[in-house]
């Protein structure tokens, strides 16, 4: 094939593709139409099939290059990564995450189940005790003394800092997705696993938060755990729900086969894995900064109602703001 001819058959094809290049690459792109664009997809190929062509045929070296750059250009414009879209993110945000995370029907088992435990636990821990005390039964007597030490004397009572907020904050922020990874673990055995995860760690917490207000010292207790239990604590029965989701995309595929059903459940969880791991992350920042501090009980109750207050307006008003749409 003569260099000229080649040239001459296909130089207007090119010089269409060179010129949506420099279209895009100007960030006009909004200005093409969707023939356009289809065109411009179809130049692409072509330029393609020329580049291989030049390339067997051993055409000209200059040749060659000007083909591989313009088809460099067109593939970056083609495949290039999308833009970061604010609008797209907060529609995603603050309306589909929240109503899917709403219509799950594992989180609201796991709510259901952790909460009606929690309290179960903490009436059963503060009113009933025989000997031994359903304290001492559920945590140990060992754990019950652990408790006493830690709290028996208040929180930080110096009032000044104690310069070890940023070494607690990582080791909270190392700590506490641990526990949530192992309620997710265990939620993957058929989602039975995640089920006594829940209830196991319900109880324990529920027995504890008990115990201590029947102490001298509970109120320490308090001043710690008030600030950062709302995050935590929800962030725990994310986690749980998320491998119950899985386990139990294991047992009921929907007629779709366990490694189908597995991948679309894992989609579906995306969303509560993330929740989980954003409270976390409060939940440490909370407890490295705010509940070691001197402050005043009323302003770590105030953390605590907006950190509830928040909890609801995104999992309950957002999630139930839209109905119609489905989960």
């Amino acid at each position: 094939m003569k260099v000229a001819e080649l040239v001459e058959d296909r130089m207007d094809d090119w010089n269409k593709l060179e010129a949506f290049c420099n279209m895009l690459e100007s960030r006009r792109r909004t200005k093409l139409t969707g023939d356009d664009l289809v065109c411009f997809a179809s130049l692409y190929r072509a330029a393609c099939a020329d580049l291989a062509l030049a390339t067997a045929q051993q055409l000209p070296a200059s040749m060659v290059h000007y083909l591989h750059h313009l088809v460099g250009r067109a593939h970056n414009q083609l495949y290039r990564s999308r833009r970061f879209e604010f609008s797209a993110w907060r529609v995603e945000l603050l309306e589909n995450v929240p109503r899917r995370l709403f219509h799950d029907g594992s989180l609201r088992l796991a709510f259901l189940l952790f909460w009606g435990g929690f309290f179960a636990a903490m009436f059963l821990a503060s009113s009933w005790s025989p000997i031994p005390t359903f304290a001492e039964q559920v945590l140990g007597e060992e754990a019950i003394v652990m408790y006493d030490r830690m709290y028996d004397s208040p929180i930080n009572a110096s009032g000044q800092s104690t310069g070890t907020e940023f070494a607690m904050f990582g080791f909270y922020s190392l700590h506490n997705p641990s526990i949530g990874l192992r309620c997710f673990a265990m939620g993957l055995l058929f989602g039975v696993g995640g089920l006594f995860a829940t209830l196991f760690n319900a109880i324990s917490l529920g027995t504890m938060f008990g115990y201590m207000t029947t102490v001298p010292h509970g109120d320490n207790f308090l001043h710690f755990v008030t600030a950062h239990a709302p995050f935590e604590m929800t962030a725990i029965v994310l986690s749980a729900a998320a491998g119950m989701r899985l386990g139990f995309a294991l047992v009921d595929t929907g007629g779709l086969g366990r490694r189908e059903s597995i991948e679309l459940a894992a989609r579906e969880v995306m969303p509560i894995v993330g929740a989980s791991l954003i409270l976390f992350f409060l939940a440490a920042l909370i407890e490295g900064f705010i509940s070691p501090a001197a402050l005043p009980y009323e302003v770590k109750a105030a953390v605590c109602s907006c950190s509830i207050l928040l909890l609801l307006l995104y999992f309950v008003v957002l999630g139930y703001a839209k109905q119609e749409t489905t989960q």
